[in-house]
């Protein structure tokens, strides 16, 4: 999910410099593929960039050993790109651009190099990215695109992914995409770099092992980042806002997964009047993601917040930490569970809570900040979806015309 880069987050100089960007620069990164196919296609997004971002070549590859997150490729299976016919595009701020299909063979559960080179850089520091890859990614000085191995005295790595956007791949009608909208926990904070186990990668592993067709033809599409809010800007535009870009424009997508909130509770001010206000605009925001699924004909599903608070409310360990808050998150939980509003429910709170403490995450299940859940909280997420929804709505519902 393409994000506006935080100034720590742009990449180190000597690769950003004041108004400039990755001159004379490659990037390699890779990511987790999630359906099988013969016909793929990249889109690269300029959504925060200010200026134009001039592509100069693009390659992908299957990393060495298939590993995530390495700087070496299998040049056995390297292809470039192409953009509307031509191997350099010229990205005006706000766009994206979309490859040409390429017949390159990938398949569900792997992982893909893309190699990406900028002759003369982005001429700007605001710049698209998405902070949270949880996945390495390599730069180097120079066209390298088709190398081996990246190489160079200033190669460098950062747990970033840049100008990168969705992966299409070319599947049969009878084979679906799931899009999760979330924030920094469907986005994996806690979990491992380069080891795939964010909660939605533990669920796509357990649908796949599953010998239903229904469920192990499954692809996901994680529209998730850190920080994020329904109602409000911060790391990424708002939930609401993004809903139209990040799901409705997607292709394929056949079920939403909703599981947002908790930054919203938990920036909102720990008074009274706030929750109340943060409360009910949170329901209410719900209630239009419903509407504009429905419109098109998408069931959508909803996770229960998970506990956010430190032992004793203690702000210096968590700064949600507070009794009100946790009022407010009991109260979007319980409109979640029981206003039938959702096509489905997926509990998170019930298996990660600590029940003598309800207002904290069980301390096995924590990751140390007291918001985030670890890999074995993770694992408990996605242990908990009721996969029947799948399969209940595999015909979508009813929509307006």
């Amino acid at each position: 999910m393409p994000q506006l880069t935080e100034a720590a987050n742009l990449p180190n100089p000597p690769f950003n410099t004041t108004g400039l960007v990755f001159n004379n620069s490659t990037i390699r990164q890779t990511i987790h593929v999630t359906a099988t196919s013969p016909h793929i296609r990249l889109r690269i997004s300029n959504a925060f960039g200010t200026t134009d971002l001039p592509i100069t070549e693009v390659a992908i590859a299957k990393p060495l050993n298939g590993a995530p997150g390495i700087p070496a490729i299998d040049t056995r299976t390297v292809k470039k790109l192409t953009f509307s016919g031509s191997p350099s595009f010229t990205i005006p701020n706000g766009a994206l651009v979309v490859s040409d299909p390429v017949d390159f063979e990938v398949t569900a559960g792997t992982e893909l190099s893309i190699s990406i080179f900028l002759a003369n850089g982005q001429v700007s520091n605001d710049i698209t990215s998405h902070p949270g890859s949880r996945t390495t990614s390599w730069m180097t000085f120079g066209n390298q695109v088709t190398a081996a191995n990246l190489t160079g005295p200033d190669l460098q790595n950062v747990a970033h992914w840049y100008f990168i956007s969705t992966l299409d791949a070319w599947v049969p009608k009878s084979e679906r995409t799931v899009a999760f909208v979330g924030d920094s926990i469907t986005d994996g904070r806690g979990s491992d770099t380069d080891k795939n186990n964010r909660w939605p990668d533990l669920l796509w592993n357990r649908v796949h092992a599953s010998k239903d067709p229904i469920l192990n033809t499954l692809a996901f599409a994680n529209q998730a980042a850190g920080g994020n809010r329904i109602l409000a800007d911060g790391l990424g535009p708002n939930a609401l806002g993004r809903f139209d870009r990040d799901v409705l424009s997607q292709p394929g997508i056949s079920y939403v997964v909703v599981f947002e909130g908790v930054n919203d509770i938990g920036v909102a001010a720990a008074t009274e009047d706030a929750q109340q206000a943060i409360g009910d605009a949170v329901i209410s925001a719900y209630k239009q993601f419903i509407v504009r699924a429905h419109a098109a004909g998408l069931p959508i599903f909803a996770a229960t917040i998970t506990p956010f608070s430190a032992p004793n409310f203690n702000t210096a360990l968590q700064p949600y930490s507070s009794p009100i808050r946790e009022a407010t998150r009991q109260r979007v939980n319980d409109f979640i569970r029981t206003s039938g509003a959702f096509d489905g429910v997926i509990d998170f709170d019930a298996v990660v809570r600590n029940n003598s403490a309800p207002s904290q995450l069980q301390d096995a299940l924590q990751s140390g900040d007291y918001l985030h859940p670890n890999e074995a909280g993770y694992t408990k997420m996605s242990n908990a979806f009721p996969l029947n929804l799948f399969k209940e709505f595999q015909g979508g519902v009813d929509g307006w015309a």
